[in-house]
């Protein structure tokens, strides 16, 4: 199970005053199971990349497929490529519109002809997911939540679709510490107890390294660096460059490393969490003090 774009570009309003070319010939695969995040300057395609990938929009060139199947085609394969990938946009909680958390959460599964008894398995299990308590909860108006719960509530919208792939772009955006601390967590859980794929689009260095394995970098509409997470962000000399060209700063462990690496302190500059620096700043002292 997979996401495949092919030499996809795209251009928004062809042929008018407003032109502006959004991707640039952009081929990326991302399988079940990933951790991706998207990364790169305001205005880089991030946000258009991830909407080919449920047929949203359709490329001016190239091929984008889910599975094999062209999501943004007709027919019954091209509405089941689609229900395969979940999309919770930056501020989910402006798509709430039902009267009761249950209503707004079953109104995905409803539109794909569930049973009732099917319905109400999924809003549970959603609501769970994303650690709202079903009896406390589900009868009470979304619009009446605190934000982080409102965009629990949306989240969750998603989760009872189930999902191959779940795409969130800036999930933590205007959220405060305990808010994002919550979303991510929940996320997490539910990609350990489900193995969906996850890709997020984010300019929170923190959020990425939290979530993500792999990295993708976007830049001037082009994809200019994909790969391992560790790896990205440990380059040196022109590839360290390049990224500092698309807007893109290491995290700011990364950025501690590297810092202590050229005052002289052999440590592992791959560390990502401030537990893996701290391990690392001890090893490296322990060389020194035995050397």
């Amino acid at each position: 199970m997979s996401i495949v774009l092919e030499k996809v570009s795209y251009t928004y309003m062809p042929g008018t005053p407003y032109e502006r070319v959004a991707l640039r010939d952009v081929s990326l695969t991302v399988e079940r199971g990933e951790t991706v995040g998207i990364i790169g300057h305001t205005g880089s395609g991030k946000t258009t990349l991830v909407q080919h990938m449920n047929g949203l929009i359709r490329p001016t060139s190239g091929r984008v497929t889910v599975d094999g199947v062209d999501p943004a085609g007709k027919g019954e394969l091209a509405k089941a490529a689609r229900l395969k990938i979940g999309m919770v946009f930056q501020y989910p909680e402006h798509q709430l519109f039902e009267e009761t958390v249950y209503e707004d959460v079953a109104f995905g599964p409803r539109n794909m002809g569930l049973p009732e008894e099917e319905v109400e398995r999924r809003v549970r299990r959603a609501l769970s997911f994303v650690g709202l308590d079903f009896q406390q909860f589900s009868r009470r108006s979304p619009l009446r939540l605190s934000g982080g719960q409102m965009r629990r509530v949306a989240i969750a919208g998603v989760i009872a679709m189930e999902p191959e792939f779940l795409v969130l772009d800036e999930p933590s955006a205007s959220l405060d510490w305990r808010g994002r601390e919550e979303i991510f967590r929940e996320i997490l859980g539910l990609h350990a107890t489900t193995g969906i794929g996850i890709i997020l689009v984010s300019h929170n260095m923190d959020d990425i390294v939290r979530l993500a394995k792999r990295v993708v970098v976007m830049h001037q509409g082009s994809l200019i660096a994909d790969g391992d997470i560790r790896e990205i962000f440990s380059r040196q000399g022109k590839q360290n460059e390049l990224l500092e060209r698309a807007g893109v700063e290491p995290p700011r462990v990364t950025r501690l490393m590297a810092a202590l690496s050229r005052a002289g302190l052999e440590v592992e500059k791959t560390a990502l969490t401030i537990d893996e620096a701290v391990e690392a700043i001890v090893r490296a002292v322990g060389r020194r003090r035995l050397a």
